[in-house]
């Protein structure tokens, strides 16, 4: 299995008002995008062609938006991506900068 592009780990996962995890991953890996609880079940996949990245308007620099399979997942990362070596979950703009790149959009 080839080295993620993508992984994000601590990330709280929401479905409209509904936290679905506290401790999860995100992870894009070839071409695929995957949401994992923190025990590693998977909450949704799908191509990363097919899946829509963004940062919701009025909301703190932290939080992303992902479309996958016609459901609209909150996402809350890092504010700020993590000092080199030091744990933690990379910025909202990484991941959707990540996304489109993966999917070899540019826009």
């Amino acid at each position: 299995m080839a080295e993620p592009e993508f992984t994000a780990t601590g990330v709280r996962i929401g479905k409209r008002l509904r936290s679905l995890t506290r401790a999860g991953q995100v992870r894009i890996s070839d071409g695929r995008l995957q949401l994992l609880t923190s025990y590693g079940s998977e909450i949704d996949s799908a191509p990363v062609q097919a899946v829509r990245a963004s940062k919701p308007w009025f909301a703190p620099e932290d939080r992303a938006s992902a479309d996958v399979n016609g459901t609209r997942y909150s996402l809350t990362l890092g504010e700020h991506d993590p000092a080199p070596g030091k744990p933690g979950p990379p910025s909202a703009r990484r991941f959707i900068e990540a996304v489109r790149k993966a999917a070899g959009r540019r826009d």
